[in-house]
This record gives structure tokens, C-alpha cells and sequence, in this order.
């Protein structure tokens, strides 16, 4: 009967071993989600990311064209997840970076003249 135990142990512990720990994040303007969850080790990013159900719960993410990462770091949809992963989902830019640091420039610029021309 000791064995028995024993063994239930083995096998909990085992199972253990199989799966990792990993979170799921995603946020906009409206909505911030963080899930924790357990899965298989050699789980994909995108399993991850459809195992934590935010692909059902927030229908806007799309990851056909968005991005995801890691921690900061992009990364694809089949990169193999570690223990204690952070898989981030980005939404796209809704400004291109570019043009607004020209509109800020050219405020500035006109700002200057204005005040030279006083």
C-alpha cells in the first residue's frame, strides 16, 4: 500500500515536470488581460496564446498580422516556450513614428520663426 502512494507521488511529480508555467498579456486602451497558465513542455507561442483564451474573449486580435514576443523581444509563432514565459501581443501602430516626430518638428519649427519674427 505504500507503494501505491508512492507511486501517485511519482506520477504527480512527473506531471509536473511536463508542463510549464507561463503568462499571456495583451492591453489597449480599454482592456488589459493577463493570464497565468500551465502547459505542456514544447508548447508553440501561438498554442500558448490560444490556450489562455484571449483569442476568444478580445476577437480584435489578430494574429495574422500582429505581432507577439517574449519579454520585450519579438518572436515568431512557433517559437518553443520556456518556463516562466511572458508572451506580450502588440497591437499595431496607429501613428506612423515617423510622421508624427516630423508634425512635432515642424510645430517647433514654426514656433521659432514666430517667435523671431516678434
Amino acid at each position: 500500500m505504500t507503494d501505491m502512494t508512492t507511486s501517485d507521488d511519482d506520477s504527480t511529480l512527473a506531471a509536473a515536470e511536463k508542463s510549464i508555467q507561463i503568462q499571456v498579456c495583451y492591453a489597449s486602451p480599454g482592456v488589459q488581460a493577463l493570464r497565468q497558465l500551465s502547459v505542456p513542455v514544447g508548447t508553440l507561442l501561438h498554442d500558448g496564446i490560444k490556450r489562455s483564451g484571449l483569442l476568444e474573449e478580445i476577437r480584435e486580435i489578430d494574429l495574422s498580422c500582429w505581432r507577439v514576443g517574449i519579454f520585450g523581444k519579438l518572436k515568431t509563432l512557433d517559437t518553443v516556450l520556456r518556463d516562466q514565459d511572458r508572451i506580450e501581443i502588440y497591437r499595431p501602430l496607429i501613428a506612423d513614428p515617423m510622421e508624427s516626430r516630423r508634425k512635432r518638428a515642424d510645430k517647433r519649427s514654426a514656433k521659432d520663426a514666430d517667435k523671431k519674427a516678434r
